[in-house]
C-alpha cells in the first residue's frame, strides 16, 4: 500500500508540473491532487523535494536496469538520457529550482551504478586497489553527468543517439587503459 499511495503523490507531482513551476507546487496541492489529506503526503515524505528526490532515485534503477557491463553501458547512458528526454519538464523544473540537487543526485546515482559495474567488469584478473577503481569510475562519472547537464541546460536540442555515439568514439577502450595504469 505504500508504494502506491508514493508512486500516486509521484503521478501527481508530473502531472501538476505540467502546468506549472516547482516552486509554486505545495504539499496541498499534490495531496488534493491525489485526493488524500496532507498527513498522508506527510508520512511518506518530508516535502516535495524529497517527493521529487524519491522519483529521481527509484526511477533510476530502472532506466539502466540490465545495462551495467562494457557491452551495454551506452545503452545504459542512453536510457538515461532519454528518460530526462521524456521527463522533460520534470527535469527542467528540476534543473532551474532549488531543488536541482535532488536532479544532480539523481543523475550522479545513475552513472555512479553504471560506471562502477563497468570498470569492476574491466577489472577481472587485474590487480587494481578499490579506491583506484573508485576514483576511475568517478572521473568518468563526472564527465558524463557534465555533458547531460549540459545538455539540459541547453534545450535538449541534439538528439540523445548523437551523443552517446559521440561519446563511445571518445572513450572506447579508455577504462581498460586506464585500469592497466593502476595495476599493482
Amino acid at each position: 500500500m505504500a508504494q502506491t499511495t508514493k508512486k500516486a503523490l509521484a503521478a501527481s507531482l508530473k502531472k501538476l508540473l505540467e502546468k506549472t513551476t516547482l516552486d509554486k507546487i505545495t504539499v496541498k496541492d499534490i495531496a488534493n491532487d491525489c485526493e488524500v489529506n496532507r498527513q498522508t503526503f506527510y508520512y511518506h515524505f518530508q516535502d516535495v523535494y524529497a517527493l521529487l528526490e524519491w522519483i529521481f532515485l527509484t526511477e533510476a534503477a530502472k532506466v539502466i536496469a540490465n545495462n551495467k557491463t562494457y557491452d551495454t553501458w551506452q545503452q545504459g547512458y542512453l536510457q538515461a538520457f532519454l528518460y530526462v528526454e521524456q521527463n522533460k519538464t520534470l527535469v527542467v523544473n528540476a534543473y532551474h529550482s532549488i531543488g536541482r540537487e535532488h536532479l544532480d543526485r539523481y543523475l550522479y546515482s545513475v552513472a555512479q551504478k553504471l560506471l562502477m559495474d563497468v570498470v569492476n567488469e574491466k577489472a577481472e584478473g587485474l590487480h587494481v586497489a578499490e579506491e583506484d577503481k573508485q576514483f576511475i569510475a568517478d572521473f568518468y562519472k563526472y564527465a558524463f553527468v557534465g555533458l547531460m547537464l549540459e545538455w539540459i541546460r541547453t534545450g535538449m536540442k541534439e538528439r540523445p543517439e548523437d551523443i552517446i555515439d559521440k561519446l563511445s568514439k571518445l572513450i572506447t577502450g579508455d577504462i581498460h587503459r586506464a585500469l592497466l595504469k593502476y595495476e599493482q
